[in-house]
């Protein structure tokens, strides 16, 4: 393994219910254990960016999150003003309602917006497909060809917040799968690399989807993974 597990790690802090404290709590733990990035809510993005003032550890943060349905306007807008206050990377949410209807122009245009403002910015972007919402691999071999067509560094699976009915009617949450990132890794070029995200809790979760071609993983597991990768050597 070229690096350790724990350095491609994007540190979630994004449920409605995380305040401040966590973000400060967060930091802390980021920059002990030697993270890629910290991903924070939008309105934390001063926060983490001064707590971090001096750490290895990018601040990112998230753009028409979660459900990617914000006009292009609004999310362009919201990446200028979150590279502008300390994001050096973003994770954008495709319309997935265009994505489903076919509506490609709109979905390339919508995130090339969010690309070329923030590589103005020196910021690089990630695109978010929350493929347990997309009904076949054709749609998500689109979204990987038009993300690399707008610029984007990184496709990624998921938000960790999509949900889908079972037969009962309950909700079950949808994350990154190995089928997902065998499929994402085939349909870009090395130009554009695969961020799994959703559902990564331990180290031997981790370990599968880098060796299938992952090279960034987006969880709030980081300590249950440093733990798991101190373990076995990996830290």
């Amino acid at each position: 393994m070229s690096k350790p597990i724990v350095s491609l790690i994007d540190h979630a802090v994004l449920h409605p219910t995380q305040t401040d404290d966590d973000v400060r709590a967060a930091c802390e733990l980021c920059d002990r254990v030697g993270v890629a990035s910290i991903c924070v809510k939008p309105s934390h993005v001063p926060l983490a960016a001064e707590l971090l003032k001096g750490s290895a550890v990018k601040v990112s943060t998230v753009i028409g999150f979660p459900h990617g349905g914000t006009t292009t306007k609004a999310k362009a807008t919201e990446t200028l003003e979150a590279c502008q206050q300390g994001a050096v990377e973003v994770d954008m949410v495709v319309n997935v309602g265009k994505a489903l209807a076919g509506d490609w122009d709109y979905v390339l245009a919508d995130i090339k917006a969010v690309v070329d403002v923030a590589r103005q910015a020196g910021t690089i972007t990630k695109v978010i497909f929350e493929t347990g919402l997309l009904p076949d691999d054709a749609t998500k071999q689109k979204l990987c060809e038009l993300s690399e067509q707008a610029g984007a560094a990184f496709v990624k699976t998921s938000t960790g917040f999509g949900f889908v009915k079972d037969d009962s009617g309950a909700l079950q949450s949808t994350g990154a799968t190995e089928y997902d990132i065998r499929l994402m890794r085939a349909a870009c070029s090395d130009k554009v690399q695969v961020k799994a995200s959703g559902g990564i809790r331990s180290y031997e979760d981790a370990v599968k989807l880098v060796a299938l071609g992952a090279t960034r993983l987006g969880t709030s597991g980081t300590e249950a993974i440093a733990a798991g990768a101190e373990n076995k050597a990996d830290y």
